[in-house]
């Protein structure tokens, strides 16, 4: 078999796992009329959010109905209604919802001035088109996204529905179906709500920036880059995942596809290196979760969290980054105490890149650092996406294996043309699940349902406890657990507007009922963070799943292994709500630089009582101590850090005094440090 042979083999065993596990990569193949039409829609839906982008958004029911109406569409002719359903052609039912689907979205725009100038109720025939529109959401999301979200929606409506007949604090007065309709699609508060007004502007444009990032080689410069600095190292191959990982989580919207994009060369190499199956598999698992936790872009959350939050996109980014450090220091310390448990080295120097080619092509990571300075200098989202891929597209012209316009030597758009198209087809998932989402934000909001849920889980807690402090460590446990049922196999979009719709009030009813002064970031974060680890928590451990099967390996096995391997995301995020400095909220140079040290030697001291090894194996009552050192070193107070550094700095004697005597000696092995 030849090497070409070989690598669209790979390539074509890719597209199935993504395909299993990502609903969103499960469309069709077309040829013909029908895929010269999808072609021909999706460069239409990229122009149209360019041209929006630049010169000036329409007014929001007409940007966000044609955004729909372009996401409707593509969504009806490419995603078949079954998983296994036919992917060669477009049922005649098909063609039917996508004329159905330009009529209702079109409404919006034809009889704009009419319905502005509306009071009052709606009529029939607008009953009937805001209905239609509510049904073609929920089966474009249950097409493109998945069912759990689909689930939550319909039981929502139906909840504002029946109100009067919910049992205690959930009763309202209920809504009638013309209230319902009327507030789903003919206002901003339901299917043409923030979420898809997000989706419409920011969220759209960034994802066609990471596909120009794409067409440039970005992706595989990642994979080198992160083989040319960690490769050598001790379990080379597992640090390469967690850094090519974290890298593409900047311009990755999916766990999953991460998970088999980098998992699909790094897993075989943990595995020849010595890495048993279930632990190769979590290691890729946990840190492609980890990259939409990763600033600049989180999975596409950051933008939305501004709309949600209130809270400008820098303080978001910035918030980010430190909990993003720990969370990959942590994996990064766990696979190091791994591989040095088992013996492993790391690669040799004939499977590293080139160094001096390698930073070569580091100009490559230039458009991604100018998105985050224009940000920061305070231009608007649209505009900073635009100049990203304007400068994306001239940064690809320095070499001529990236530029843009060459391929095998000759002069072509095709590139372009490619980037355009996959920018549109990734954004359609998103468009999908902000619109079903939008339904369910519209019912919290009409009948207060998210502070009835967040005064329940707080009165829940109160009833168990007298202690304030323990009231809102059991509160957070509570939120803790619905965020991750409710993240479970949604998307990074959705899961966050999901998590802050739905688990986010019982933070905040802690403010109002107890005067405790959270703050709303980290609140949003919060449930951002717990949303996001339900890719790797088992037993919906989509990301986990994906990965064995590269791997070989058991997938609630592998989905334990990986929640260990990303035990930060488990602890951080209360450490942060505890102190909020973490989140560089209301903190001096100083105390952000404590609290990143302290908290960096937590998590090696939890990575050694997690893995059993440190300089050398360590025993259960070792285990039990180290850990909870990190647990205080971690957690960001004064006592709490000086009692936690004492021990951790015995421990660590400790360790250096008696490795000689548990480990013998093997001069046929070296290693390099990590």
């Amino acid at each position: 078999m030849s090497e070409k042979e070989i690598e669209l083999l790979e390539a074509t065993r890719q597209q199935e796992l993504i395909e299993k596990y990502d609903t969103e990569s499960n469309t069709r193949k077309l040829t013909g009329f029908a895929g010269w039409l999808v072609f021909l829609i999706l460069i239409a839906f990229s122009l149209f959010q360019l041209y929006t982008g630049a010169f000036g958004v329409y007014t929001a029911y007409i940007q966000r109905t044609v955004h729909l109406g372009f996401a409707l569409s593509l969504i009806f002719l490419l995603f078949p209604s079954r998983r296994k359903g036919k992917k060669n052609s477009v049922p005649w039912y098909d063609w039917l919802l996508v004329l159905i689907a330009i009529i209702v979205t079109g409404y919006w725009p034809m009889y704009y001035e009419t319905l502005v100038q509306q009071f009052g109720g709606i009529d029939t025939g607008q009953m009937i088109i805001g209905g239609i529109a509510i049904l073609l959401v929920l089966e474009a999301a249950r097409r493109a996204v998945g069912l759990p979200i689909t689930v939550i929606a319909l039981l929502f409506l139906l909840y504002a529905i029946f109100g009067r007949q919910m049992p205690g604090m959930l009763a309202h007065r209920g809504l009638s179906l013309e209230q319902l309709i009327k507030s789903m699609f003919f206002t901003t508060e339901g299917i043409l709500g923030t979420p898809l007004q997000v989706s419409s502007t920011y969220i759209f444009l960034f994802l066609l920036f990471g596909a120009f990032l794409v067409q440039t080689g970005v992706g595989s410069y990642f994979n080198d880059l992160a083989l040319a600095i960690a490769g050598r190292r001790v379990g080379g191959p597992a640090k390469v995942a967690i850094f090519s990982s974290a890298l593409n989580g900047t311009i990755s919207g999916s766990s999953v596809a991460n998970t088999v994009t980098t998992g699909s060369y790094t897993i075989p190499m943990m595995k020849k290196l010595g890495y048993k199956p279930n632990f190769a598999g979590a290691v890729e698992a946990a840190s492609s979760t980890g990259g939409q936790i990763m600033p600049p872009i989180m999975g596409a959350a950051a933008f939305l969290m501004i709309e949600f939050a209130g809270v400008g996109y820098w303080e978001i980014a910035k918030a980010a980054v430190i909990p993003a450090i720990l969370y990959f220091a942590g994996i990064w310390i766990m696979t190091h105490f791994e591989a040095k448990r088992l013996g492993l080295l790391g690669l040799s120097k004939d499977e590293i890149p080139s160094k001096i080619e390698t930073l070569k092509k580091i100009y490559l990571l230039l458009p991604i650092l100018a998105i985050v300075y224009l940000l920061f200098t305070g231009f608007s989202i649209e505009r900073t996406a635009i100049y990203g891929i304007i400068i994306t597209i001239v940064v690809s012209l320095v070499r001529k294996d990236t530029n843009m316009f060459l391929e095998n030597g000759k002069f072509t758009f095709s590139k372009l043309i490619d980037a355009l198209t996959t920018g549109a087809r990734t954004a359609l998932g998103v468009a999908a699940a902000t619109a079903c989402a939008g339904i369910i934000v519209g019912v919290v909001t009409k009948t207060g349902l998210g502070l009835k849920l967040g005064n329940g889980l707080v009165d829940i807690a109160s009833a168990m406890t007298n202690s304030p402090q323990l009231l809102l460590l059991l509160t957070l446990a509570f939120t803790m657990i619905t965020s991750i049922i409710l993240g479970m196999g949604s998307p990074t979009t959705a899961n966050y507007i999901i998590t802050s719709t739905i688990a986010l009030p019982a933070i905040m009813a802690l403010n109002d009922q107890y005067q405790f002064a959270i703050p709303v970031l980290a609140a949003h974060m919060f449930v951002f963070y717990f949303g996001i680890v339900a890719d790797i928590t088992p037993p919906v451990a989509l990301a986990a799943f994906a990965a064995t099967g590269i791997s070989g390996g058991e997938p609630i096995r592998t989905g334990l292994n990986a929640s260990r391997l990303a035990i930060a995301a488990y602890i951080i995020p209360y450490m942060f709500v505890l102190s909020p400095q973490l989140l560089m909220i209301d903190a001096t140079f100083f105390e952000i630089t404590i609290s990143l040290i302290t908290a960096f030697l937590g998590m090696i001291s939890i990575g050694a009582g997690l893995i059993g090894f440190w300089y050398r194996k360590i025993n259960w009552i070792e285990r039990i101590i180290t850990v909870l050192t990190g647990l205080m070193l971690v957690y960001p107070e004064g006592n709490s850090d000086l009692i936690g550094f004492s021990l951790f700095i015995v421990l660590f004697l400790f360790q250096l005094k008696t490795k000689d005597k548990h480990n013998k000696p093997n001069k046929s092995v070296t290693t390099n440090e990590a």
